[in-house]
């Protein structure tokens, strides 16, 4: 029987290393197998071990020259000692928690379980992150990273229940060749002061391909209902990427929706939550260890760490009783809904892409969207984000005094904004001119059509 799979871009333009998977009626096949085009390249194909269909299903990256009709033929299998380029996992990590380290042909990455001990370098996620094309480290201190989801449980509502730095997370290895790598994270979210919220399992699944100058993912967590900011919230999560330039430096400078950004400057909630801080170290009555630390390295408000004011009022923390946390974050919420919303915070509409650090607060909160940048004027280096499902809202931070720069799923007062199982593509590369044409062939992908014959 003679396989062959017919790939039809219907876009114009170039990709690099497209994935593509296709399913075949052999229950049997190898692992490793090649396939052939027209012209006689051989194309390595790996065998999924998680298979959803009858038959097997193979993965394979390609090469297309826009709007192309690619044919490959399915040939003879090929063992793991003939391959000779693939993603690697070789490396160690930098992180005491580091699960794997990968060499994805585009990416230099380290994915890590997290150690659960309140700080930013104690995050699940990917906490290093290196273009290869330019060698540029994202993320270098390992203090931050991509990949952690906050609301609805990092809400004032919730007590400020930040996941990525309050649990850690099981990371199963789901496929391993050298083509695809796929990892699913495990994890509870510890509880806060909703009951709606207690006990919630997640799972993030990752996938990485060879050469893709883009990875993907897709939240699941367990069902919930809440209200968050005056508002309903089902089954919708703030989605959190982080990435750091240093003091002075942004990795980042610009933002961008793709068909224009509506978008409000500034966060009055930051500042409300700061204002509270103050009230906070001269009102209360709280007398315990953590609490006279919090009061110590508070001295200075202007220069101190911004996770000082919300870890204040975090339950997990215990600087404060949950009742004083719930009154304070009550007082900081009704200011916070009638800021936001004030006849002084105009909308601003603009193609304009937006210098974000030159807003109030270094903090825009821009439209729903459902492809979105962030990139270096001057470089052009660019990180690019496709949702298969719109997020209701962004919230976008560049901040040039800490170098902190973030991409979020939410809108004001921490509300989330996007639907859980939702489908994310994030590339990275030098994309600032041609970011809408990539966000593109992010969404749409080629036709792979497969016939077999006798």
């Amino acid at each position: 029987m003679t396989l062959t799979i017919t790939i039809t871009d219907p876009l114009s333009g170039h990709r690099i290393a497209e994935p593509i998977t296709f399913t075949i009626p052999d229950q049997d096949g190898p692992d490793l197998r090649w396939a052939t085009t027209c012209d006689g390249q051989r194309i390595l194909c790996q065998k999924l071990r998680a298979q959803t269909e009858e038959g097997t299903t193979y993965v394979a990256v390609l090469d297309l020259d826009g709007a192309e009709t690619l044919t490959l033929t399915l040939g003879e299998a090929c063992a793991p000692s003939d391959v000779t380029e693939g993603i690697t996992a070789d490396d160690p990590g930098r992180e005491a928690d580091c699960f794997v380290r990968l060499n994805t042909g585009a990416f230099d990455l380290e994915m890590c379980s997290g150690t659960a001990q309140g700080t930013g370098a104690s995050k699940w996620g990917l906490r290093h992150f290196r273009g290869l094309h330019d060698d540029f480290e994202l993320l270098p201190s390992g203090n931050n990273a991509i990949g952690g989801f906050y609301g609805p449980f990092f809400t004032p509502e919730n007590g400020l229940i930040n996941p990525p730095e309050h649990t850690t997370v099981r990371i199963e290895t789901v496929e391993k060749g050298p083509v695809m790598h796929r990892y699913r994270m495990h994890g509870t979210i510890p509880d806060g002061l909703l009951e709606e919220l207690k006990g919630l399992g997640f799972t993030i699944e990752w996938t990485f391909t060879y050469r893709t100058p883009f990875f993907q993912r897709r939240y699941e967590v367990d069902p919930f209902r809440t209200v968050i900011n005056g508002r309903a919230v089902e089954n919708k999560i703030t989605v959190g990427d982080e990435f750091e330039g240093g003091r002075g430096e942004l990795v980042f400078d610009r933002f961008a929706a793709y068909h224009g950004t509506t978008y409000r400057a500034g966060d009055p909630y930051a500042g409300l939550l700061v204002d509270m801080v103050s009230k906070t170290l001269k009102e209360s009555e709280a007398d315990n260890p953590k609490f006279r630390d919090f009061r110590a390295e508070l001295q200075d408000m202007e220069a101190a760490h911004w996770d000082l004011y919300w870890r204040m009022f975090c339950v997990w923390e215990g600087v404060l009783s949950n009742v004083e946390i719930t009154e304070r974050l009550g007082r900081v919420r009704a200011l916070a809904h009638s800021a936001a919303d004030h006849t002084d915070r105009d909308w601003q509409m603009t193609d304009t892409p937006i210098e974000v650090s030159a807003s109030p607060h270094e903090t825009i909160f821009s439209t729903a969207a459902n492809k979105t940048v962030e990139f270096h004027a001057a470089t052009g280096r660019a990180m690019v984000w496709y949702t298969s499902k719109a997020s209701g809202a962004f919230q976008i931070v560049q901040r040039k005094q800490s170098g902190w720069v973030n991409w979020g799923t939410n809108g004001e007062n921490e509300c989330p904004e996007l639907p859980v199982g939702v489908h994310i593509k994030t590339a990275y590369g030098p994309y600032a001119k041609s970011w809408k044409s990539l966000a593109d062939h992010l969404e749409i992908g080629p036709d792979v059509n497969v016939e077999w014959s006798l």
